[in-house]
């Protein structure tokens, strides 16, 4: 009985005078979204003997277990150090003003998916020391998400209504509605509700109206609407038809414009080759002094070949063809033989 008295004073004296502790969190792990903030809770009590100086410490472990553990934040000697990790570089921040009260908690704002890991708390006052963990992990909400018809939404055809979320974190849960009508879904398609696509057979009027598809995921959710209108098979052969005529109506016209063009440069072409030649070819003009002199000359040579009998009728027609201008410049008389020529001459003639 004694002994067992003493076990229990013992224990009592034990938990009296513990030393530093840090309080369990609610929750070990965290999930959030991407762009939210997270609050890591890190609460403390000091023992009677922590006498020494209170320093607090966050570290962050990746999840890849490759990395050495990084110190995101620290409180040492009445400071605070936020600059140690240049990933969360002014998103970390102790939430209280006082750390000494004994709450070392932390918010990580505008979360990105490389913030996910184990966060682990280090309360450390001589001689007490404590530390505890706790798991972050950030999730994508679903946004972004398109609500298509995949197939022509004729009578009788067979075609799909897809619901696609541009991004979101796995596992993501579909939920189809129909919102108009009669609002209740084709008893065929009840076993795809809950699934990205619906695959719709044979199909008939009924299935028209509007459809919604809502995806989540443990963060968020996201929702599309869908418009199905479910017609008459369409006019296949006129369409075909008239698709035919419109691009042999284009090719010809392409046709005529290529050979409007191309004649076009051909006439351009000719016209300069044309008058290239002229240019070559022609001789320059005579001038008219000439052109009468020549003139003059044949006549005269045609005067000594004509009898005295003819010449006055040719004297009548013919000169007076030539032209006044040239015909005004009378002919240079010609060199009378010096004197002493003539001189020789008589005395020959004396002899």
């Amino acid at each position: 009985m004694a002994l067992l008295l003493r076990v229990v004073l013992l224990c009592g004296v034990a938990d009296v005078t513990r030393s530093l502790s840090i309080t369990p969190p609610d929750q070990m792990m965290i999930e959030k979204a991407k762009g939210e903030t997270a609050y890591l809770p890190c609460k403390f009590t000091i023992g009677p003997d922590d006498q020494g100086p209170l320093d607090i410490e966050w570290l962050l472990s990746p999840p890849d277990n490759q990395q050495l553990d990084q110190v995101i934040i620290l409180y040492s000697g009445d400071k605070i150090y936020d600059n140690y990790y240049e990933a969360l570089k002014g998103r970390v921040h102790f939430t209280s003003n006082d750390l000494k009260s004994g709450d070392a908690s932390i918010n990580v704002t505008n979360l990105q998916l490389s913030d996910i890991g184990t966060y682990q708390c280090k309360v450390k006052k001589a001689p007490g020391v404590a530390n505890k963990k706790v798991l972050l992990t950030v999730l994508v909400k679903p946004s972004g998400t398109r609500c298509f018809v995949d197939g022509s939404e004729e009578i009788g055809n067979d075609f799909k209504l897809k619901c696609e979320p541009k991004e979101g974190s796995l596992p993501l849960r579909y939920e189809w509605q129909k919102l108009s009508d009669s609002q209740k879904m084709p008893t065929l398609w009840l076993a795809e509700m809950t699934s990205p696509v619906i695959t719709v057979r044979n199909a008939t009027s009924d299935y028209s109206g509007t459809y919604s598809c809502t995806v989540q995921n443990r963060v968020g959710s996201d929702q599309c609407m869908l418009r199905l209108d479910v017609v008459p098979p369409s006019n296949r052969a006129g369409t075909i038809a008239g698709a035919i005529i419109g691009t042999l109506l284009a090719l010809v016209i392409i046709g005529l414009i290529i050979f409007c063009c191309h004649k076009k440069r051909r006439e351009e072409k000719y016209e300069k080759e044309v008058h290239h030649d002229i240019r070559e070819d022609v001789p320059p003009p005579k001038s008219r002094t000439s052109t009468a002199r020549s003139y003059i000359g044949s006549n005269h040579s045609s005067l000594g070949s004509m009898s005295p009998s003819n010449m006055e009728g040719y004297s009548k027609t013919q000169y007076n063809q030539v032209p006044s201008e040239d015909f005004e410049r009378a002919p240079q008389s010609p060199t009378l033989p010096s004197a002493k020529k003539n001189r020789g001459q008589r005395g020959g003639t004396c002899l």
